[in-house]
């Protein structure tokens, strides 16, 4: 069985051994779920979003359950750039599988910086930039409703990191997401990962108040699966280059489904607060149940739905 998939960009490529990497903000840096696991076994992981400087986030409550999900308004809280290149990328296993750098600023020029001082990193094979993020006031949202502004952005960090590939995240809060990727595509996009969360709200009745501090959160988990199929069905069949699909996914079931959509690799995310072990277990299963389905290869697969 071969789970590897390349996703070949407009510039450059990204192999993966398989398709199943972690979402930014759900698998710490990498190195918190180590104990759970094999890092090297999974296709790569995208480490909790990076900006220039460190960040402390929004103030808590910043995460609540829902019904077959969660809010949060964590606030992209990181330890900066720096730390992260000199203290935690040392320390994982970039020779085996892919670290992907997930970048967050709240100006274009400061995207073009993080992209330049990344760019010659060895131990970061990709830049995901986070154009999407519902739970910061500046930057976020601003960059991933305007297609104007989200290919300004792309284009910034395609210009200061032009020996990475560039993949865009994609917000689902938009009137048509298919817009949004043409527009990064024609701006040097490498690749698009959808969908960020969905914007959503949830009050406490008893003291009528709303439970995050924020107010309102992005939505994650299985409650969003069905929306986020659509939107990478709806993102491949509108540009050229590879789509990482992500919303819910807790099941191969779930994996082979945003593939026959059309995402050539996926991302685990909420997934992983459930069971800190459910990437490495997908990437145990996954070839079992492609075996049973006589499925040979990942990348035949993708895009193959049958309509009519």
């Amino acid at each position: 069985m071969d789970l590897s998939v390349t996703l070949r960009g407009q510039r450059h490529n990204l192999v993966l051994k398989n398709p199943v990497l972690t979402a930014s903000g759900t698998f710490g840096y990498g190195l918190e779920y180590a104990p759970y696991g094999d890092l090297s076994s999974l296709g790569g992981f995208v480490v909790k979003g990076l900006s220039l400087t460190p960040r402390l986030g929004n103030t808590p409550p910043r995460i609540v359950e829902t019904t077959a999900g969660m809010l949060n308004s964590v606030g992209l809280q990181n330890d900066g750039v720096e730390y992260f290149l000199s203290e935690t990328l040392p320390k994982l296993p970039w020779r085996e599988t892919a670290v992907i750098a997930n970048i967050y600023a709240g100006s274009t020029e400061e995207f073009a910086m993080l992209a330049d001082r990344l760019d010659g990193e060895e131990g970061v094979s990709a830049l995901e930039v986070n154009i999407s993020c519902p739970n910061v006031k500046k930057g976020g949202a601003q960059f991933g409703q305007d297609p104007v502004l989200a290919a300004e952005v792309t284009r910034a960090v395609r210009e200061g990191a032009p020996h990475k590939h560039i993949i865009v995240k994609l917000s689902p809060n938009v009137t048509s997401i298919a817009e949004m990727a043409r527009s990064v595509e024609k701006a040097g996009a490498d690749s698009i990962s959808c969908i960020n969360t969905l914007l959503g709200m949830s009050i406490d009745y008893r003291s009528r108040r709303p439970r995050l501090h924020n107010v309102v959160g992005g939505l994650s988990g299985p409650a969003i699966k069905p929306v986020a199929v659509r939107c990478v069905w709806e993102v491949s069949k509108s540009v050229g280059i590879p789509v990482i699909g992500l919303g819910g996914i807790v099941s191969c079931q779930d994996i082979l489904e945003f593939i026959i959509a059309g995402a050539s690799a996926i991302q685990v995310g909420t997934a992983n607060f459930m069971n800190p072990a459910a990437a490495f277990e997908l990437v145990k299963d996954l070839p079992v149940l492609c075996s049973e389905l006589g499925i040979s290869s990942i990348e035949e697969l993708t895009g193959s739905l049958q309509i009519g």
